[in-house]
């Protein structure tokens, strides 16, 4: 048995890594692919995963979940939760409440299941989990406030699913259930959870910061040491009470996550590494046990809830938690339809179904695993494998901006940034200037912009403009020579502050904006040029002035003066850039391909014509 076990652990393992990828070519979370070979691997493909080919599935199952939720905890800075306060909390209790009882309630009534198995399934359903919500924010960069929002609900939600279900699941089995009985099986866990955790977390954070590791092998030893401590916090919680585990991998995880402990870096990089072959495992090995027939026992029934969960409950529980709150339409609206759900819901009702049937409720068996099940495979392919599709339709991947200064110059141009939908990320290391611009909305990380890892702990990697905005010529320069030389950025624009140092910038090869000729020029337009300088500092409250590609086929090709009837009024094009050109255009100019368009005019008719001429509907931000 052990010698056919060997190469099919083998093929799981590469065929997880295949997937990945797979998953960064095609820009689709790599669960979609995962889900697609446990199929073929299983029962109803080419039969080499059966129900019996892992007897100890369980157990590995309910390790491997350790690890992914302390993996996805890990990286949870309450640092980035302040940016989303608010829509973080109301998704994991309000959105929380209305996906458990709407599901509860579409499984009641479309599928005829009695009210502890709606609830059972609800509980589990409301999970989406970092296995599937990660993914889908590495192919989708959308503003850091969304995807914190998105990944929080997954961390927690994926806890209290957890927890949730287990309670039911206890509940079914006692003979006279109560609302008392819930709630002291839910404290229970949720106590013994955290506790766990909190201790596990301090004894592991002694251990790296006052324990001598070896200095040769230190860095591996810190890792086996987070690892085995995440095992062991799983493990004594579980035993103390089931499904108390998964809280208390999720509070060591938040818990050293924000705390200084060495080797962080290699600790993080380990770690992605290990949840990778896991999640590649026991995502095939769990779809593999999936039997068509149970699918299919749903019926219409079966397609109702998907349906409802899709289009339905997840929609309404995110637009009620983000209502007023610093979303706009557009991201609310990429939230409701990117809410897929993972390894959590399949794994518990795995484990359940095992139980019922020895139990001999065969039925609730079967409806519990089909039902989860289909919710996810819909949930996974429709919502995790168009999630780019429909961030682009949306349009909510914006420009990734690093600005390096909080100062009065840096969160002006950050807020102005963020008025026109861009991902703005500020760094600054002074704390009371942190704390000023969080005050107005903005993101920012604490750190030193002169410190590579800081640029990068930052995003520098992905950012296509980076902003030195300091006071300081020294930093600004410094800031400029690492964004050219070491990152692959399109755009650096750096301050000037002193005249005398233009031309040191003017050698860097980056946009340089002299705080002194920009005040000069400044006074100058305000003398000769006045209505142009008014309006100017409209810009962004009341005017607009906006730079697109043209996009619309239905303009290439015509006349400028049969064009412009068609934008909305108040809006001109005054510039035109056609390869390396920029000129005033004549009213006959014909519209080519590609041509850069600069629009200027109030701001909504301006945000309209952008979105005309990128051939998306009008009036769309």
């Amino acid at each position: 048995m052990t010698s056919e076990l060997i190469p099919l652990v083998a093929a799981i393992i590469a065929i997880g890594v295949i997937a990945q990828l797979l998953a960064d070519r095609f820009e689709v979370p790599s669960i979609v692919f995962l889900l697609v070979a446990g199929v073929i691997l299983g029962p109803e493909g080419l039969g080499f995963i059966t129900p019996n080919t892992f007897e100890s599935l369980p157990a590995i199952v309910g390790l491997s979940v350790a690890i992914i939720v302390f993996e996805g905890a890990f990286h949870l800075r309450i640092e980035n939760l302040r940016q989303a306060t608010t829509e973080s909390l109301r998704l994991v209790s309000i959105g929380a409440a209305i996906s458990l009882l709407g599901t509860a309630l579409v499984v009641r009534f479309a599928l005829g299941a009695d009210w502890l198995v709606s609830f059972l399934i609800g509980s589990l359903l409301v999970a989406t989990g970092p296995t599937v919500i990660t993914p889908i924010m590495q192919v989708v960069p959308v503003r850091d406030r969304v995807a914190t929002a998105l990944e929080t609900e997954g961390i927690v939600n994926d806890v209290t699913a957890a927890i949730l279900a287990v309670v039911v699941f206890k509940i079914m089995q006692l003979e006279e259930p109560t609302v008392s009985a819930f709630l002291q099986l839910f404290i229970e866990r949720i106590g013994t959870g955290v506790g766990v955790g909190v201790i596990v977390a301090v004894i592991i954070w002694v251990v790296l910061r006052y324990i001598d590791l070896s200095p040769g092998d230190a860095p591996r030893n810190a890792r086996l040491v987070v690892l085995a401590g995440a095992l062991v916090a799983f493990g004594a919680a579980d035993t103390v009470a089931s499904e108390a585990g998964v809280a208390a991998v999720a509070t060591a995880g938040i818990i050293l996550g924000n705390t200084e402990i060495p080797y962080e870096e290699e600790i993080a990089d380990f770690k992605g590494d290990i949840t990778l072959i896991v999640l590649s495992f026991v995502f095939i090995a769990l779809a593999a046990l999936l039997e068509f027939s149970d699918l299919l026992s749903l019926g219409v029934g079966g397609l109702i809830v998907a349906a409802a969960v899709i289009l339905l409950i997840r929609p309404l529980d995110v637009l009620i938690s983000t209502h007023g709150g610093g979303f706009s339409t557009s991201e609310r609206l990429f939230v409701s339809f990117v809410g897929p759900r993972g390894i959590i819901p399949a794994s518990v009702a795995t484990l359940f179904a095992v139980e019922l049937q020895a139990a001999g409720q065969t039925e609730a068996a079967t409806l519990l695993v089909g039902t989860v099940f289909l919710v996810i495979f819909s949930t996974v392919v429709i919502e995790g494998g168009f999630a780019r599709q429909i961030a682009e339709y949306l349009d909510v991947i914006p420009m990734r901006v690093l600005i390096i200064g909080s100062g009065r110059v840096g969160r002006e141009v950050a807020t102005r940034l963020e008025d026109r939908g861009e991902n703005v990320v500020l760094i600054e290391n002074d704390e009371a200037a942190v704390q000023r611009a969080r005050s107005e909305g903005l993101t920012v990380r604490i750190g030193d912009g002169t410190n590579v890892e800081a640029l990068r702990s930052a995003g520098i990697e992905n950012a296509k403009t980076i902003i030195a905005a300091t006071g300081d010529d020294k930093v600004n320069l410094f800031i400029g020579q690492q964004a050219t030389t070491n990152f692959d950025v399109d755009r650096v624009v750096c301050r000037a502050n002193d005249p005398d140092n233009l031309e040191a910038f003017e050698d860097l090869g980056v946009e340089t904006i002299s705080s002194t000729h920009a005040t000069a020029q400044a006074i100058d337009d305000s003398i000769e040029r006045p209505a142009m300088a008014r309006w100017v500092d409209m810009l962004g409250e009341e005017g607009d002035v906006q730079e697109v590609t043209l996009q619309n086929e239905e303009f290439v090709g015509q006349p400028l003066n049969e064009v412009g009837p068609e934008l909305p009024g108040r809006c001109l094009i005054t510039l035109i850039t056609h390869g390396e050109d920029t000129f005033v255009p004549e009213a006959t100019y014909t519209l080519q391909p590609d041509d850069h368009l600069t629009l200027v005019g109030e701001r909504d008719a301006v945000q309209s014509a952008v979105s005309l001429v990128r051939g998306e509907r009008a009036g769309v931000p």
